[in-house]
C-alpha cells in the first residue's frame, strides 16, 4: 500500500511540474523586434517583416517616418533593432557615432520631380521650374526625412537652393506627404522618390520628370542593426533575408532597386 502511495504521489509531482512548466512557457514573452524604417521603404519591409514573423516566431514592430525624425527618436530613445533610412548618408552618420554595429545594402532609390499626371502644366523636365512663381512647388523639408536632405543637395548642386526654397508654397515631412498633396490637388510641380510614382495608389495621380544623374544621384538603401538590439541573431537573419534574391525581388517589386 506504502508504494502505491509513494508512486502516486510521484506521479501527482510530476503532473504538477509538467503544469507549472506548461505555464511559465505560456507566461515567456513573444520575442520583438522594433525597426525604424523610412516611409518610402514600409511596403517591402512589412512584407519581409511578415516572413520572419512566422519563421522565428516572433513579433515584428516597425515605426515608420522621416528617416531624420526616425534618427532623432533612435537618439533619444536609444532603444530597437534595426534601421532602414531612405539614403545611406543617415547610416554613415550612424556608424560614426557608434549607434549601429553592422550594416547591409538592400536597395536603390533616385529622386525625381513629378507632376500632376497627364502634366496639364506643361512643365519642363528642368529644375528651373522649381524656383518659377509660375507653379505651385511643394517640397520636403531638409531636415526633417530623406527626401527632404536629398533634395537640398540637389538644389545646391544646382546652384538654385535659396531661390527654390523663396519660391517654395509648403514644405513637407516625407515622401507620403509629398505623394498626398497631387491626390488632393494642392500641388503642380514637387521632388520625391521615383520609387513612390510606381506604387499602385500612386501612379495614376503623378507623371515623373527625371532629373539628371549630375544633380541627383542614385541612393543606396542600407539597413542597418541597432548596438541597442536585444535580438541580434532574429535581427541578423532579417537582414540576411532583406539582402537575399528573395528580398531582391521585394524591393523590387515595390521600385527600390533597378532604376530608370
Amino acid at each position: 500500500m506504502r508504494k502505491k502511495i509513494e508512486v502516486l504521489v510521484f506521479v501527482v509531482l510530476l503532473v504538477c511540474s509538467w503544469l507549472v512548466g506548461c505555464v511559465e512557457e505560456e507566461k515567456a514573452p513573444r520575442k520583438e523586434l522594433l525597426i525604424y524604417c523610412g516611409i518610402t521603404m514600409i511596403k517591402p519591409m512589412t512584407e519581409i517583416a511578415r516572413i520572419i514573423e512566422k519563421q522565428e516566431n516572433c513579433t515584428v514592430i516597425i515605426t515608420k517616418g522621416g528617416s531624420g525624425n526616425l534618427l532623432k527618436s533612435i537618439r533619444s530613445n536609444r532603444l530597437g533593432d534595426l534601421y532602414l533610412p531612405g539614403s545611406d548618408s543617415y547610416i554613415k552618420t550612424c556608424l560614426e557615432e557608434g549607434l549601429v554595429t553592422e550594416s547591409v545594402h538592400v536597395g536603390n532609390n533616385k529622386a525625381a520631380m513629378m507632376v500632376a499626371k497627364g502634366n496639364p502644366r506643361n512643365i519642363p523636365a528642368d529644375l528651373n521650374a522649381l524656383i518659377s512663381p509660375e507653379y505651385y512647388v511643394v517640397l520636403g523639408n531638409p531636415g526633417s526625412g530623406s527626401i527632404g536632405r536629398e533634395t537640398g543637395k540637389i538644389l545646391n548642386r544646382r546652384g538654385i537652393f535659396d531661390q527654390a526654397m523663396a519660391n517654395v508654397k509648403r514644405l513637407t515631412t516625407d515622401s507620403k506627404d509629398l505623394m498626398l498633396v497631387f491626390k488632393e490637388n494642392e500641388a503642380d510641380l514637387v521632388v520625391n522618390w521615383f520609387a513612390t510614382s510606381t506604387w499602385e495608389g500612386n501612379r495614376q495621380y503623378v507623371d515623373v520628370l527625371p532629373i539628371s544623374s549630375e544633380f541627383a544621384t542614385e541612393k543606396r538603401l542600407v539597413l542597418g542593426m541597432l548596438k541597442w538590439t536585444r535580438e541580434p541573431e532574429i535581427a541578423r537573419k532579417f537582414m540576411a533575408l532583406a539582402a537575399s534574391d528573395t528580398g531582391r525581388q521585394l524591393f523590387e517589386k515595390y521600385g527600390l532597386y533597378t532604376l530608370p
